[in-house]
């Protein structure tokens, strides 16, 4: 390898190592609050209940059976208000019918109670904090986004600011790992 070449090359790794470190110390905290949330989720649906409720089966699987999803919710909302807080909004995140365990959840969207309710009788199977969403509204940014309202905004900024310096970080980190062993084998040539 000849000298100016070499020098080229050392150069662009200095540029590389320069800003894979700026970029590391830059977004320390929230590569850090990624990573933690993120392996806290990779865990939720073997953590026992901590982290996602577990979900408990109905009465039947028969459809056809099933009470009208109409009279589901108005029943998930009477036991959320009845039993944990006449304060909490009724309004639905989501409902996650599970068929196949006779089951309806009921994911409410300004606070993080779920309700499992049978699908066939509405009887009450189990009401849960939902701590995977807290979770995920971290992992996400979107904590952020509902605190001060920023509807989405924040969200979509910080989704692809931390997506952008995971890209930089493998380019440079591969670079930083390639680049002295391709020195090191031009200089042996």
């Amino acid at each position: 390898m000849d000298s100016t070449k070499r020098k080229q090359q050392a150069k662009t790794l200095r540029i590389f190592r320069k800003v894979h470190r700026s970029t590391g110390a830059l977004l320390f905290v929230f590569f850090f609050f990624i990573s933690v949330s993120g392996i806290v989720l990779g865990w939720k649906k073997d953590s026992g209940g901590l982290i996602l409720p577990e979900s408990y089966e109905g009465s039947t699987t028969q459809l056809e059976e099933w009470m009208p999803l109409e009279d589901l919710h108005q029943e998930a909302v009477r036991i959320l208000h009845d039993s944990i807080s006449t304060d909490l909004s009724a309004e639905i995140n989501r409902i996650d019918v599970r068929k196949e365990k006779g089951m309806v959840k009921f994911i409410f969207e300004d606070h993080y109670y779920g309700i499992q309710l049978d699908g066939a009788t509405g009887e009450l199977l189990h009401i849960g904090k939902r701590h995977s969403d807290l979770i995920e509204n971290i992992h996400d940014g979107s904590v952020v986004d509902d605190y001060f309202g920023f509807n989405g905004v924040f969200k979509l900024i910080y989704t692809s600011v931390m997506g952008i310096a995971l890209l930089i970080f493998t380019i440079t980190g591969f670079w930083l790992w390639y680049g002295p062993k391709r020195m090191r084998k031009a200089n042996k040539n």
